[in-house]
């Protein structure tokens, strides 16, 4: 059965540095469990996380959703997005509550919040891309790819003039952002289960010798890309020569997939299955419908779709009269929710 084509190339498209580097095997298990990993340091974050519960309860379907709204974005026609969008607006406007380790408050929709996650997972994309397969990118892709970076952010409450748009912006962000930081009990356990590829990415029937060897070598893959002060507040120490031999392992298996497109559409398949049907045109080179890349304000105003900033204000004015959607209770049954809520 062939890929059905997209109505569009959605906001980036065949030209795009972001389709090159998301679009790589790298992204699909080391460049979203660097990005997971990481995130839990944040304690807003985690709390929310760990507050659900579900993480923990259905770590295989929240990845396989994760990843589904991932490729959405990078991947999906405009409509697509829009609507994955705002569907996830809608989810995290009730996604708030306490955060017992800094006494404030959580709330999965705040810009800043989304702004860690986001900057975290487009940094982790292209860096387990350029450590695991063809290398740094040239200085004008890699500005294009900031670029692209800050027009994802327009599909969240994150004002994409705060989007570092170089390496070096980026790496202020992220020690600035540092002092919030926090390796609590809470964190490291999240992390250390995380980690657990063949729990969070493998599937059952994969035999358990695969699945050991599988999450060995990931495992110390992940942690191999994490700078040292980092593994050292996440508890997740190893040696520079673990880091080595790990990447030395990684490296040509990924290169290798990466030059079989269907070989890496069958493990996405495995992997996460709704994730596939909307890689599957990119992999196979099936031209959408209507060949052209859509701009965020028009696609909104032809699919009645508010901008995600609008709505966040708007939901900021109903709490303030006490109004406005009721928070999920805690450990609640949510499908939609992704790990980043």
């Amino acid at each position: 059965m062939g890929a059905r084509a997209q109505q569009d190339y959605g906001f980036f498209g065949p030209d795009s540095v972001t389709w090159k580097v998301w679009g790589y095997p790298t992204s699909i298990v080391l460049g979203f469990l660097r990005a997971v990993v990481i995130e839990e340091l944040d304690p807003h974050l985690v709390a929310s996380v760990d507050q659900s519960g579900q993480v923990k309860q259905r770590p295989k379907l929240r990845y396989d959703r994760t990843m589904q709204y991932f490729a959405t974005v990078k991947f999906g026609d405009a409509e697509s997005v829009l609507r994955a969008s705002d569907t996830l607006m809608k989810i995290h406007a009730r996604a708030v509550g306490d955060d017992p380790v800094t006494g404030g408050r959580y709330d999965a929709n705040d810009p800043a919040s989304q702004l860690w996650i986001h900057l975290t997972a487009w940094h982790s994309i292209l860096y387990t891309y350029e450590i695991f397969g063809p290398g740094r990118l040239t200085a004008a892709e890699e500005a294009q790819y900031w670029e692209e970076c800050a027009r994802a952010a327009e599909f969240q409450t994150i004002d994409p003039a705060d989007v570092p748009r170089t390496r070096e912006g980026v790496r202020a962000y992220f020690a600035a952002y540092r002092p919030r930081l926090v390796g609590s009990e809470v964190a490291q356990s999240m992390m250390n289960f995380l980690l657990d590829a063949s729990t969070v990415v493998v599937p059952d029937d994969v035999p358990r010798p695969a699945r050991f060897v599988f999450n060995a070598v990931v495992r110390r893959g992940v942690i191999a890309t994490m700078p040292r002060w980092m593994r050292k507040l996440g508890d997740t120490r190893q040696s520079r020569t673990t880091d080595r031999v790990a990447t030395a392992i990684i490296r040509p298996v990924v290169r290798t997939i990466s030059a079989f497109p269907r070989l890496e559409l069958a493990l996405l398949r495995r992997a996460s299955p709704r994730t596939a049907p909307i890689l599957e045109p990119v992999l196979r080179g099936v031209p959408p419908v209507h060949p052209v890349v859509r701009e965020p304000v028009e696609a909104r105003a032809q699919y009645g779709v508010t901008d995600p900033r609008e709505q966040y204000a708007a939901i900021q004015a109903e709490r303030a009269r006490q109004a406005g959607p009721v928070p999920y209770p805690k450990h609640h049954h949510e499908e939609l929710l992704p790990f980043p809520a």
